[in-house]
């Protein structure tokens, strides 16, 4: 019997805010400083903030074409699968199940009640139980349809995308004059291009999710044309965003008073515009955690979906809701792992093990699209990747950097990280094992004879 599948109901605009609000968590209201501190100049960390869109976008552009030739739930779950084989997508999908996806998932809703308690305070377990309830209504709307929590994900988008942008502008036109500022050092130095580097890994995890809207896919309308433009427009709105945000930063607090901040959104804009403007800003942050995770709920369980649908993966997750069409169980599954993890409180240490990994994915999965160029050179190609065969190789070798300097400056971590992704080989070769894996490859030896 032919399984149901998911509704295609996603519009390229759809697409576009999926990208920017999946992207746009609390990291450009807090991390500035430290970009400023690592690059040792604003200049600097303005050009690095550039230069992280320009590689993302990169990514992007190459993601654009193996999403719009095969438009289908998980992204680059099917993007190394069909290039590299199922062990290796199935690591992939272990790694954004236990660790990755659902950590960034706890990660966003720990952050929530941080903002909360500006307007209520909160105890350390109600904070606990605010951040499960924020995981369960992001769950529950996404649960009942993807065309809503798509109109709740474009409005949220446009909310906080629209703030950041106005207090950009005002913040640049009402700044106080102020005497020249030097962007940057008299002279270069290793110690400043070292900065450099580990600022733009910072700024790289600023733009991380991007990618996430590959996993959605299957549920895009007429994909093959909408999907690549939706991806390169929601990461060049990105790069927009992050350097007029900076740019608005500098002006109202100058390159030390950037430097000098952990709080950088919200000392600006009570410098210009004064202190009532913090507690206007937590709601934005607030809306803007949950837009991310709203997105995040929007792509991420359709990767688990797509590993079920193959059965490497728990066969409940594979149901399309018969009402809603959408992917139930995977949201509820994904939803309650990471509600789990904000309440053991150590999902953040797990996250500095395997992060590091999911660049290693993006270098594989965008090596996928030198394997179907030449495997497939006569294929429909909707979207092309523009630059080929130099945009992805700049993306993949880029990606390989930031897991070489991972490795170099926190090997342990990072082999523990490996350690965890490893742990997945028994647990893939169990879910291969299943009688019922067993019984369709044997089927579909059959009917091949």
């Amino acid at each position: 019997m032919t399984q149901p599948e998911l509704r295609r109901t996603l519009t390229e605009r759809d697409l576009i805010f999926i990208v920017v609000g999946t992207v746009i968590g609390s990291g450009i209201f807090l991390t500035p400083g430290g970009v400023v501190r690592n690059a040792g100049s604003g200049g600097a960390a303005l050009a690095v903030w550039v230069i992280g869109g320009v590689l993302s976008l990169l990514g992007a552009l190459t993601f654009a074409e193996l999403g719009a030739s095969r438009p289908a739930s998980g992204g680059l779950y099917v993007y190394l699968k069909d290039a590299f084989g199922p062990l290796l997508a199935f690591l992939f999908g272990w790694t954004m199940f236990l660790v990755i996806g659902a950590g960034s998932l706890a990660t966003l809703g720990a952050a929530f009640p941080r903002y909360v308690s500006v307007f209520v305070p909160l105890s350390p377990t109600a904070a606990k139980l605010v951040s499960v309830a924020m995981i369960a209504v992001v769950a529950a709307l996404n649960s009942r349809g993807t065309r809503q929590s798509a109109n709740v994900q474009g409005v949220a988008t446009a909310i906080k995308a629209g703030v950041i942008v106005l207090l950009s502008i005002i913040l640049i036109a009402a700044s106080p004059d102020r005497p020249p500022q030097r962007w940057w050092p008299e002279t270069v130095s290793l110690s400043m291009l070292t900065g450099a580097v580990t600022g733009m890994i910072g700024v790289l995890w600023a733009y991380e999710g991007w990618q996430y809207v590959t996993f959605s896919a299957g549920e895009a309308i007429d994909a093959q044309k909408t999907f690549g433009r939706g991806i390169v427009i929601g990461t060049l709105l990105l790069i927009f965003i992050y350097v007029i945000a900076n740019v608005g930063y500098f002006s109202a607090l100058g390159i030390d008073g950037v430097a000098g901040s952990t709080r950088v959104a919200s000392d600006a804009a009570g410098a210009v515009i004064g202190p009532w403007a913090a507690q206007v800003l937590a709601v934005v942050i607030l809306i803007s955690i949950f837009s991310a995770s709203n997105g995040m709920m929007l792509t991420l369980p359709r990767l688990f979906f797509a590993m079920s649908r193959d059965r490497l993966f728990f066969a409940k997750l594979a149901e399309v809701h018969p009402r809603f069409g959408t992917p139930a169980a995977s949201i509820v599954g994904t939803s309650l792992w990471a509600s789990v993890l904000v309440l053991s409180g150590s999902f953040e240490q797990l996250l500095t093990y395997v992060v590091f990994m999911s660049w290693v994915w993006f270098a594989l999965a965008a090596l996928a699209i030198f394997k179907y160029r030449r495997s497939e050179p006569d294929a429909h190609r909707p979207f092309r990747c523009p630059g080929y065969p130099v945009t992805p190789l700049l993306f993949v070798l880029s990606a390989w950097v930031i897991v070489a300097n991972t490795v170099m400056s926190q090997p342990k971590q990072s082999l523990i990280g490996l350690g965890i992704t490893v742990l997945g080989v028994p647990a893939y070769l169990w879910w291969r094992s299943r009688p019922n894996n067993n019984a369709s490859r044997t089927n579909a030896d059959s009917a091949a004879d």
